[in-house]
C-alpha cells in the first residue's frame, strides 16, 4: 500500500510531463491532478529531478515492452526490422503523442552530466541494442550500423511528425529502411524481402 501513492504521483505526472514538458509542468500542478498532499510528494521524492527521473524509467519500461511485444508479432527477422517502423507509426497516431519523451527531456535538460539527459541517453542506448539484436537474428553483417541507421530515422520520423504534424513521416522512414535492409541482405545474404 505503501507504493500506491508514489505510483500514482508517478503515473500523473509521466502524463503532464509528455502533454506539457518537464519545466512547464510544475509541482503544484502535479500536486492537484495527482490529488496527492505536497508532504506525500517529498516522502518518495527528495526533488522534482528524482520524480522526473522515475517517470522516464517508467515511460522507457512501458515503451520498450511495448515495442518489443508489437514487434515479435512479425514472422521473420527482416519483418521485424521493418515492424519497428511500422509499431512507431502506430504510437505516433495516437492521442496521446507528444514527440518522444527522451528527445524533449534531453533537450531541456541538455547538460550531459544530468542524470536526467544521462538516462534518456541509457534508453536510446537501450532501443538501439534491442533493434541491434533483430539485426543479429536476420544475419546482418553490421548490424550496429544498421541499428544506428534506424536509431536516426525513427528519431527523425518523431520529430518530423511532432513538428509538423505529417501522417507519412514513419511510412517515408519504413521506406529509406527497407532500401537499406534490401541493399545489406542482397550484398551479405543474398536475400530479397517483400
Amino acid at each position: 500500500m505503501a507504493t500506491q501513492p508514489r505510483e500514482h504521483l508517478v503515473s500523473v505526472a509521466l502524463k503532464l510531463f509528455h502533454q506539457y514538458g518537464f519545466h512547464a509542468t510544475g509541482i503544484d500542478k502535479i500536486l492537484s491532478e495527482s490529488g496527492v498532499a505536497k508532504n506525500t510528494l517529498y516522502r518518495h521524492f527528495k526533488s522534482k529531478d528524482e520524480l522526473i527521473l522515475a517517470s522516464l524509467r517508467k515511460q522507457d519500461e512501458e515503451f520498450r515492452n511495448w515495442l518489443m511485444r508489437e514487434v515479435e508479432k512479425r514472422n521473420n527477422a527482416a519483418d521485424r526490422l521493418l515492424a519497428v517502423f511500422d509499431v512507431y507509426d502506430e504510437w505516433s497516431r495516437s492521442p496521446a503523442f507528444f514527440g518522444c519523451m527522451f528527445i524533449n527531456a534531453s533537450a531541456e535538460f541538455s547538460n550531459p552530466d544530468s542524470p536526467i539527459h544521462a538516462f534518456c541517453k541509457e534508453h536510446k542506448r537501450l532501443v538501439t541494442r534491442y533493434i541491434q539484436n533483430l539485426a543479429n537474428t536476420a544475419n546482418i553483417f553490421a548490424s550496429e550500423r544498421l541499428a544506428t541507421y534506424w536509431i536516426l530515422l525513427l528519431d527523425g520520423a518523431v520529430i518530423s511528425t511532432q513538428v509538423s504534424s505529417s501522417s507519412l513521416s514513419f511510412q517515408q522512414a519504413r521506406a529509406i529502411a527497407k532500401n537499406l535492409l534490401q541493399s545489406e541482405l542482397e550484398t551479405h545474404c543474398k536475400v530479397s524481402i517483400g
